[in-house]
This record gives C-alpha cells, structure tokens and sequence, in this order.
C-alpha cells in the first residue's frame, strides 16, 4: 500500500509539472538553421549609410523637381500609379494637402518619392555612390523603402504592402480615436513618467506610451485622446520644453494599431522576399536581419512596436559609420543624425 500511494503521489506531482516539449533531432535542426539564415549580418561593419524617412516627411510639391530633372525617377512614379489606380504624381506636386497628409496617401507617396530620390543619386553621383552604401536604414514606414533599396523585395510588392499598410492603419486609427505627441526636452526614462502619469489620469484602459525614440530629448508618444491630451496638460510640469500635437491620423506604433496587423500580415506571407544584399536594421530590435520569415515577422510586429531610431543611429555611429544619405522628401532625418553627432556627414538628397 504505501509503495502504490508513493507510485499515486509522484504521479500526481508529475502531471502537475508543467509539460517541456522536448524537440526532435530535425526539430533542434530546423531551429539552428533558422538562427544561422539569420545572422548573415551579425558582425556588420556600417561605412556608408542610406536613411529613409517615414510618416509626415511629405510635403505638396515634393517630387516636382525630381521626376522634372530625372526620368527614371518619372518612371517609378508612371508604374506606381498603375498599380495604386490613381495619379500619385499629381497628389504629390499639386495636394490638396488633407489628401496627401491621411495614411493611406502619404506612405505610398514616401516610398515612391524616396526610391526616386535614389534614382537621383544614381544619376548625379554614378553606379558607384549607390554600391558604396553598406546598410539602409528606414524611420517607421522607411523600413519598406530600405528593404526595397537592399533588394529584399521588389519595388512593386513593397508598394503594394505600404499601400495596405497604410490603409490598414488608417482603418484603425478611424475606429478609435486616438493621436500622437512629440515630447521636446525630456530624456526617455523622464518621458516614460510622464506618460504612466497620464495614463493613471485617464484611465489603464486609455493608455499612452512612447512609440518614436527618435534621438536624446524627442520622443513621440503614442495613445487615446484622452491620454494625449493629458500628455499636453502636464508636459511642463515634468520640466518638457514643450509638447507638439502630431497631424497623424491615429497611435501609431502602439496596441491601437493591432487590427492592422493581421491583414499586413497575411500579405507578408505571400509576398516574395529575400536576404537583403546589405544588412537593413530593424525599426523593433535595432539590428539587422538575413532571414526572409524573419523579416516578414519583424514588419508585421513594426506597426505595433516602438521604433528604435535612437538605438539604430547610436549603434551604427559605435561601428565606424563615416557618412550617410538623407533619401526622399524632407530634412528630418538630417536633424535628428546632427542632434546625436554635429560632426556627422550626412547629404540630403531630397525628394
């Protein structure tokens, strides 16, 4: 009896453990091999970089001069309107601005204008400036121009993904109001307060977060309206320089964009992508990836994680970078890259 009760109880003990899956030969293989299709970039030595912008770099008017002066980049823009049904040259140099500024606009038309400005550079500079660039980097949505740029996807697919990406996030963003706000003169940790601070003012279920580490003393953060709005209120008595409302159609880089995620994920899985031919460093965990599920993986967590810009320029400085490329519409990137390192060379080649 007590042998039986002892067998009883150390079953018991047993089933009360949790369960450790334990993986096959092929199964341990298969995980190794996926570790190893991914580190191609692992020990990457940056000299040379493209920087592409994101959301709210554009401007009515932009590419005029561009596809004026550059007929290859004139040719992106035909074929791009082919695919998206409608003339996206004619939004981007003429507006109206309302149009050009919602989501499901503008990241088409700043992945477009920006892969023309690379058209630019290879027609001023030669074959020769745009195979010295060693890693590509992209804020935001500029992760899908720099993927293409690398060659992981084509420029027809990536646009079709920033199309749905863009529409996708506007459709969330329309189902429950919520914003953004830059935060000037803060360090990260100071900003982080200040939005748990908010978000206990107006409730856990509104939350605000920071969604944008851009560089030391702006930060944008992300949430409800409500938070957003406390955000503001209380920006100065954390010692903020200031607090600008963002004209973005919603929380972007934050749970608010989780319907977003699984149409973009869903197109991920059927679109073809490849190991960059330079290393191209994540927007979610600052580091460059080889493997294409991995990748597919990374872009669909991007719309929902913060974007580490701060963590990519610091790192890329740390390993030897010497010059970069501003690529496509605006200086914003310049601002932030000279804010980290006022001796960095970097080159506008405006879109």
């Amino acid at each position: 009896m007590a042998l039986l009760a002892k067998r009883a109880l150390g079953a018991r003990v047993a089933a009360s453990q949790p369960v450790v899956p334990v993986l096959s030969v092929r199964g341990r293989r298969s995980l190794a091999v996926r570790a190893s299709a991914d580190d191609a970039f692992a020990n990457y030595k940056p000299t040379i970089a493209a920087l592409f912008p994101g959301q709210g770099a554009q401007s009515v008017g932009m590419a005029k001069d561009l596809v004026a002066n550059t007929p290859a980049a004139k040719a992106l823009f035909d074929k791009a309107s082919e695919i998206l049904g409608y003339d996206l040259l004619k939004l981007c140099v003429e507006g109206p601005k309302d149009k050009l500024d919602s989501t499901a606009i503008s990241q088409p038309a700043i992945y477009v204008a920006s892969l023309a400005a690379v058209e630019k550079l290879r027609a001023d500079e030669g074959q020769a400036a745009i195979d010295a660039i060693d890693v590509a980097c992209g804020l935001s949505l500029g992760e899908y121009t720099a993927l293409a740029f690398a060659g992981a996807m084509s420029f027809e697919d990536g646009l079709k993904l920033v199309k749905l990406r863009g529409e996708s996030m506007q459709a969330a963003a329309d189902a429950q109001p919520s914003g953004m706000v830059s935060v000037i003169g803060l360090d990260s940790a100071k900003v982080a307060e200040l939005c748990k601070a908010a978000t206990a003012q107006v409730g856990e279920d509104k939350p605000v977060k920071i969604a944008n580490f851009l560089c030391p003393g702006n930060y944008a953060v992300s949430g409800s309206k409500e938070g957003c709005d406390a955000v503001e209120k209380l920006g100065k008595s954390f010692g903020a320089r200031m607090t600008v409302r963002l004209a973005v159609a919603g929380a972007f880089h934050t749970q608010y964009m989780g319907p977003a995620v699984d149409k973009l994920k869903a197109a991920l899985a059927s679109t073809t992508i490849t190991k960059p031919r330079i290393p191209v460093v994540s927007n979610v965990d600052a580091q460059p990836h080889s493997d294409p599920e991995v990748i597919k993986d990374i872009l669909s967590r991007q719309v929902t994680n913060p974007v580490l810009w701060e963590n990519t320029i610091k790192t890329l400085n740390e390993k030897g970078l010497t010059k970069s490329y501003e690529i496509g519409p605006g200086k914003v990137i310049a601002g932030i890259v000279k804010r980290m390192d006022k001796a960095a060379n970097i080159v506008n080649i405006t879109a």
